[in-house]
């Protein structure tokens, strides 16, 4: 996935342990390559679908 983001992998592991979070362009891409909305990315919503 880092790879695929064009991060260091400390970075993506440093978003999966919730030690730091991706700036905005990379929520919207990661919601993208999950197919999900950027709230339910951000647990806001158990809605998996986007609109």
């Amino acid at each position: 996935m880092a790879d695929q983001f064009s991060v260091k992998l400390r970075t993506c592991q440093g978003y999966e342990y919730g030690e730091s979070y991706p700036e905005v362009a990379k929520l919207v891409a990661i919601a993208d390559f999950f197919d999900v909305s950027l709230d339910y990315l951000m647990g806001r919503s158990e809605i998996r679908e986007r609109r």
